[in-house]
């Protein structure tokens, strides 16, 4: 299917969600991804801040656990159309932005460039790996700038059912993709 069918469906699919559906939908994607990943104190993740209007999987929760497990935290801002990464704590001061996402009010880029994780937002995932934003790039960018080793790790309440069929040259595959029932690896077996 087109990235732009996917898109409408997949949005709708996240729209039919309650909104206790959707929590416990995160937190068994949570419980996963620690089950799969056994992050450890003093690795970096970087992690989106969701938008709660649409639905994206409750993040907030994601980095409870991994500051109260001192693993750094990092999250992405838009400063002048580019995405950094800023470092948190639990003393960080945020503010939501005119795309209704809490962001830090800092604008101090870490310049992080090696990430044990980065747990990234979408709408879709294939089995390839591919997948689908809300078109902006800002991840695909961000996924050059980083170092190849950092996993790129998706996060959503849906399996995939369908392939991309209209996957650009400079789309870059997530490594992984948690789902509340799985964890699917993109290694093709050369992890």
């Amino acid at each position: 299917m087109l990235k732009a069918e996917l898109r409408k469906e997949y949005m709708q699919k996240r729209k039919a969600l309650s909104t206790d559906e959707a929590f416990l939908l995160s937190e068994n994607i949570l419980a996963n991804f620690l089950a799969y990943f056994k992050p450890e104190r003093g690795q970096k993740v970087h992690v989106f801040m969701p938008i709660k209007k649409l639905k994206e999987i409750d993040t907030g929760i994601f980095i409870d656990a991994f500051l109260k497990a001192d693993i750094r935290v990092f999250v992405p801002k838009v400063v002048e159309d580019k995405l950094i990464s800023v470092e948190i704590s639990k003393d960080t001061i945020f503010e939501t932005s005119s795309w209704g996402i809490s962001e830090p009010v800092s604008n101090e880029d870490s310049q992080e460039l090696h990430f044990d994780y980065v747990i990234t937002p979408l709408l879709y995932c294939d089995h390839k790996g591919n997948r689908i934003g809300y078109g902006k790039g800002f991840y695909d960018t961000f996924f050059q700038s980083i170092s190849d080793a950092s996993k790129k790790i998706g996060v959503n309440y849906f399996s995939p059912d369908e392939t991309i069929d209209d996957v650009w040259e400079n789309d870059i595959p997530l490594n992984y993709l948690v789902t509340p029932t799985e964890v699917l690896s993109f290694f093709n077996g050369s992890e």
